[in-house]
């Protein structure tokens, strides 16, 4: 049965530093890699954290092993631009995800 996870992932060696987000290598496919994660229902939330080199995202899914399959086609995991530095569960106490 799914359930909500927090996945955290940090910018890997391929990014570049003298480049906005939308400056990056392959943003397009990465942006519409993780648009339909999210039209699916896969991934809820999802954005950088700032002042950090990292992301935050709130999924919902079966396993972790689920979550570290999908997010591993991303263009930017596969480039080195991304990677999943945590992936664990999450129990919501407060408010709700519809």
């Amino acid at each position: 049965m799914p359930r909500l996870f927090v996945v955290m992932l940090s910018r890997g060696p391929a990014w570049n530093e003298s480049e906005p987000l939308e400056g990056q290598v392959e943003w397009r496919p990465h942006a519409d890699f993780m648009n339909a994660l999210h039209e699916e229902g896969l991934v809820l939330f999802a954005g950088p954290l700032e002042g950090t080199s990292d992301v935050l995202q709130i999924v919902r899914a079966d396993s972790p092993e689920q979550i570290a399959v999908r997010l591993g086609k991303d263009p930017w995991a596969r480039n080195g631009l991304l990677w999943v530095v945590r992936i664990a569960p999450w129990d919501l106490r407060i408010g709700e995800i519809a």
